[in-house]
């Protein structure tokens, strides 16, 4: 029998979220003339193929990979 998969949306929290950095992601995602239309694609096809908790998973993922490696 099926697990059903355990939700990732809520809980408590393990990192702050930093304002600034927050309201630059923003402008960078809708108003920034060079990244703007690469990360809408992205995010639109990321919204369209995944589940909510898929795209939770992703971002908290994509967070874990900034956090701990280098380009």
């Amino acid at each position: 029998m099926p697990v059903p998969p355990t939700s990732i949306l809520g809980g408590e929290s393990v990192y702050c979220i930093n304002q600034a950095q927050l309201s630059e992601s923003v402008r960078l995602t809708e108003n920034d003339p060079e990244s703007a239309p690469k990360l809408q694609r992205l995010l639109a096809k990321v919204e369209a193929e995944c589940t909510r908790n898929e795209r939770a998973a992703f971002a908290f993922t994509l967070i874990e990979r900034l956090r701990t490696k280098t380009d």
